[in-house]
């Protein structure tokens, strides 16, 4: 099969595109996807270049789990496409199927989500034309949507399901979203707002009116030079109960500045920098939650595959590349010039 494989820690020239790549086979217990689309994420760019570092070390290289990866590797979690082959004990009815996986793979309790391995990472994924899976991991789906806004949906939205969650966010709070243009935080507008709460977005000015489209009651400019006093402004009065942060950097101490007491801070993500400051009088005189998050549960992904079928949420799918050009299809995820999500196909762009 053609697939495009990670060789080791590095830039875009540790991506090879293969074309004699031997077909997986699924084994007890698995199924075999025909890939249609494979969505980009932060941590494929993130772990190519070795970018978690380790808990002694932050500047170490090392995959999600900040330990070693094994290569090479074949990179791509959010995955939409038809079961073609069933291992043993999959009823052989399976084939044939749409299916949209579910990238954690962990068989236990909740606590395994922290250690669990990753698809993509910790075993073979989607930037290939065949990736095998778990079959608990394939779950079918009734949907009209194309197998490229399918995989804009898996991990940037159950990541921003269990950010909501472990947040405990509920209807009539509002919630500060950073990065509100990208994967997640577009993610995190639509299902916080479907919940009934109002969200603030932290966003570039270019972006702003996307940002409203989807449910933001109002738009902060990232860049803004007094940034926890244009996000009280907008907040017009409103106790602000949650900050979802997938940005972090220099925002980090303004905005636990701007939540009211007992207020949630739940943090999914660095890109602007993971290392941060902040007052803890603010923390623990207002009685503040710091919460980390990372990817989702099943049962986060269960209550996504929900929205999805029932229509409610709108797939943000900002560009196709052929799987032959990821290298560029990364290069443009990095240079951030879009709104929602870019995947790959492995026939090529539509």
């Amino acid at each position: 099969m053609h697939a495009m494989v990670l060789t080791g820690f590095g830039g875009p020239e540790r991506l090879d595109y293969r074309t004699d790549v031997p077909d997986p086979v699924p084994g007890p217990g698995e199924v075999r996807v025909k890939v249609g689309a494979a969505g980009l994420n932060n941590t494929d760019i993130w772990t190519r270049e070795g970018a978690y570092g380790s808990p002694d070390d932050p500047g170490a290289t090392a995959g999600w789990r900040r330990e070693p990866l094994a290569f090479p590797r074949i990179q791509g979690a959010d995955i939409a496409g038809t079961i073609d082959q069933v291992g043993p004990d999959v009823p052989a009815s399976r084939v044939g199927e749409r299916v949209l996986v579910d990238p954690m793979l962990y068989s236990g309790g909740e606590r395994e989500l922290v250690d669990t391995a990753y698809l993509g990472s910790e075993r073979d994924g989607g930037f290939a034309e065949l990736v095998t899976v778990p079959a608990g991991n394939a779950h079918r789906v009734e949907s009209p949507l194309s197998d490229a806004e399918l995989a804009t949906f898996p991990t940037a939205y159950t990541t921003a399901m269990r950010m909501l969650n472990r947040a405990a966010v509920s209807a009539g709070e509002t919630v500060v979203v950073t990065g509100a243009s990208g994967g997640v935080g577009s993610a995190l507008i639509q299902l916080a707002t479907a919940r009934g709460a109002e969200v603030i977005a932290v966003v570039g000015a270019a972006k702003r009116d996307r940002a409203l489209e989807l449910g933001a009651i109002a738009a902060v400019p990232r860049d803004a030079a007094d940034l926890g006093g244009q996000v009280r402004d907008a907040a017009a009065g409103r106790s602000i109960e949650v900050v979802a942060d997938v940005v972090a950097g220099p925002a980090y101490s303004p905005l636990i500045g701007v939540l009211g007491p007992l207020g949630r801070y739940v943090v999914a993500g660095g890109i602007a920098g993971p290392v941060v400051e902040a007052d803890l009088r603010t923390i623990y005189l207002r009685q503040l939650s710091l919460i980390g998050s990372s990817f989702g549960t099943h049962e986060d992904f269960a209550q996504l595959l929900a929205h999805i079928e029932n229509g409610e949420l709108r797939p943000l799918l900002a560009g196709e590349y052929p799987l032959r050009d990821l290298a560029t299809a990364q290069a443009a995820f990095t240079a951030k010039g879009f709104f929602g999500k870019l995947v790959v196909r492995p026939g090529g762009a539509a």
